[in-house]
């Protein structure tokens, strides 16, 4: 005769790889959705065609002296300013899940506390994937051309994803602290503008006044561009990627851990 001393008690410890696996199927099951809803892609599609066009042939004459010369300047710092942005869509998505209770089901099963979140993030790389695929195949048709090699290709896309999956993290506290995913967006604006826009993503750093220079040059988004640009055209490479993952590094370090806490407490 079973008893009831006789049941199972399951551990509240996950192994580190049974947490992976568990991220994993969460993800899948993220992206499974998009078979089933095509417009969840919309933000990682429409937003940097339009960025690219409207900044190319908008701006691109005034700075560069012509939408060719500017291309080639930009569309590095465009791909980090998407990835950035894209990064809001992964807070956005769990705030709106914890709050329609998507996650109160999970809060009684033996998985980790970090894989809803790692899963999320992952299936939000992906889409990032997609994204930087848009920008660089859109980039090619408007003349953009590849001058160093696909090593250094694929090397500026890893770069910008290891970027995207720490500030993923800070999206996720951002989430997990706020009430309505609105909420995460206003951070975006205060936020990931700022962050943006006072790099040189977009523009050469000459002509800006020499106060605002030393914050460009320490900014995560200038080191990133300045990195992706010497990966794909051309230019210094290993200052930037060294400081590029010195700032991934320490966000995750920093932000990971009060994300999964901050989700805990939430959840």
């Amino acid at each position: 005769m079973t008893t009831a001393l006789d049941t199972p008690v399951l551990s509240p410890r996950v192994r580190p790889v049974e947490g992976l696996r568990q991220s994993a199927s969460l993800s899948w099951r993220t992206l499974v959705q998009i078979k089933h809803n095509p417009m969840e892609l919309i933000d990682y599609s429409i937003q940097p065609i339009m960025f690219l066009l409207l900044f190319t042939y908008v701006f691109g004459g005034a700075i560069s002296g012509s939408p060719g010369d500017y291309l080639t300047f930009a569309l590095p710092g465009i791909i980090v300013q998407n990835a950035l942005f894209g990064t809001l869509n992964t807070g956005i998505g769990l705030n709106t899940d914890v709050t329609k209770g998507v996650f109160d089901r999970l809060r009684t099963l033996p998985i980790a506390r970090w894989a809803p979140l790692s899963g999320r993030i992952a299936a939000d790389m992906v889409k990032q994937l997609w994204s930087m695929g848009l920008l660089l195949g859109l980039g090619a048709v408007m003349g953009f051309r590849i001058g160093t090699s696909p090593a250094g290709a694929l090397g500026a896309v890893v770069l910008v994803l290891v970027l995207a999956m720490a500030f993923s993290w800070l999206s996720v506290l951002v989430s997990m602290l706020v009430s309505e995913p609105e909420k995460v967006m206003i951070f975006g604006m205060a936020v990931m503008f700022p962050l943006t826009f006072v790099s040189n993503a977009f523009v050469p750093v000459d002509t800006m006044p020499s106060w605002l220079r030393g914050i460009v040059d320490v900014n995560p988004v200038t080191l990133v561009a300045d990195a992706v640009r010497g990966l794909l055209v051309g230019g210094p490479v290993a200052g930037p990627v060294t400081g590029s993952l010195l700032w991934a590094a320490g966000i995750l370090v920093v932000v990971a851990p009060l994300a999964v806490r901050a989700f805990r407490r939430r959840v």
